[in-house]
């Protein structure tokens, strides 16, 4: 698949690496807020705050973050933030009082532009160039076994160690495993724009200035800002919503446990099946299956084998998704500038991913149904699609 070994280097460095940064910053934290919250008395709306807060760091440092990676590559900028994210885990553990607390999530959360997945596809994009998407599909599919690992792991070291111990053992991680699997990365090579009939597609690099410029970017920007804001409340509230239209608890985890691996398998199937598609095509199918999965939870979520629907479409959707948000800025806008122009589609998507858990508690109290929720969640998922659509019908 890859002709130079480099290739298969890189790619297994990032596989591990995303794995265990994406556990420590983002999985592990659904283990340890109730610890955390025990131990400290705080509110619920702090400790889950924080962590808000820490996406919305992480969305307004990715553009900068962008240009720095195009320029100086991923093996500066990741290893700086391993060090970076070893630094936050380890004043997050010893964090006593409410700033400090917070403090350390900012900290973490400029890691987190510097190590997950905006910094490593941009890492690939420099290094694969025509072989950029099949490099980001295997990547991903590597990657989307973290929550399987660090949840149990996590859940099964908070009855041996505290959770300010376990913080300090991942940052241990972080300094001694990923710090020296980013130094091994390739160096940026230095050099120039590729001729155009080189491009895939012949597409023409543009520059985050004309990107900025073209209606595109700010529909491709606002249509992922939009679903990343119906994943992240999901991701919080989907047990909730299916206990409020009716079913039992376990029945709701159990549907939702579909989910996990239904994400790997529509990786595996975007590699397998539609590996020659268009990115923009595969990105129809990906921005459509949600719509059409959050209706028929709207009309028909009473009934198990809707919900079940659901979780397939779901599950297929949001791990398609990480692939197209991979692909089509090179697709779209060239390579050249691709972490520049990553960076700053994926701001917008990282406040909506931060805003989206807090914004839909807020319609909790509003009706003991689901419904003002699912209404919500459709209306935001049929937006998305239009500006999907419109995105793409902008650059012809």
């Amino acid at each position: 698949m890859f002709s130079q070994p480099s290739r298969y280097k890189t790619i297994a460095i990032l596989a591990i690496s995303q794995i265990l940064s994406w556990g420590m910053l983002y999985y592990t934290f659904t283990i340890l807020a109730p610890e955390i919250q025990r131990e400290t008395g705080w509110r619920s709306e702090i400790v889950y705050g924080a962590f808000s807060w820490s996406l919305l760091v992480a969305g307004l440092f990715s553009t900068a973050v962008g240009i720095r990676l195009d320029r100086q590559g991923g093996r500066m900028i990741m290893r700086t933030g391993s060090l970076v994210c070893a630094l936050g885990l380890v004043m997050l553990s010893q964090s006593e009082q409410i700033a400090s607390y917070f403090f350390a999530w900012s900290v973490l959360g400029l890691a987190m532009s510097l190590t997950l997945y905006e910094a490593a596809f941009t890492t690939i994009t420099h290094e694969f160039q025509e072989h950029t998407r099949r490099a980001i599909s295997v990547l991903t599919l590597f990657a989307g076994f973290a929550s399987t690992i660090f949840w149990p792991t996590t859940l099964y070291l908070t009855h041996h160690w505290s959770w300010r111990e376990i913080l300090l053992g991942y940052a241990a991680l972080q300094l001694f495993v990923c710090f020296p699997l980013h130094h091994l990365l390739s160096p940026k090579a230095a050099t120039g724009p590729k001729p155009l009939a080189a491009q895939p597609n012949h597409v023409r690099s543009h520059s985050l200035k004309e990107a900025l410029q073209h209606k595109a970017f700010w529909k491709l920007a606002l249509a992922f800002a939009a679903n990343s804001f119906i994943f992240s409340a999901l991701s919080v509230h989907l047990i909730t919503i299916l206990q409020r239209d009716g079913h039992p608890a376990a029945i709701a985890v159990l549907l939702s446990a579909w989910i996990g691996p239904i994400q790997v398998a529509g990786r595996i199937g975007e590699m397998s099946f539609a590996r020659h598609l268009m990115p923009q095509t595969v990105g129809k199918f990906a921005f459509s299956a949600l719509p059409a999965g959050l209706l028929a939870l709207l009309l028909f979520g009473q009934q198990e084998w809707v919900v079940a629907v659901f979780c397939v479409l779901y599950g297929l959707s949001n791990g398609i998704m990480t692939i197209v948000r991979g692909t089509i800025p090179h697709a779209l806008f060239g390579p050249d500038n691709y972490g520049a122009i990553s960076g700053a589609i994926s701001g917008p998507a990282l406040v909506a991913k931060a805003a989206g858990p807090l914004l839909l508690a807020l319609l909790l109290p509003i009706s003991h149904t689901a419904l003002p929720m699912l209404g919500v969640l459709f209306g935001t998922a049929l937006l998305s699609l239009t500006l999907y659509l419109g995105a793409l019908k902008s650059t012809h």
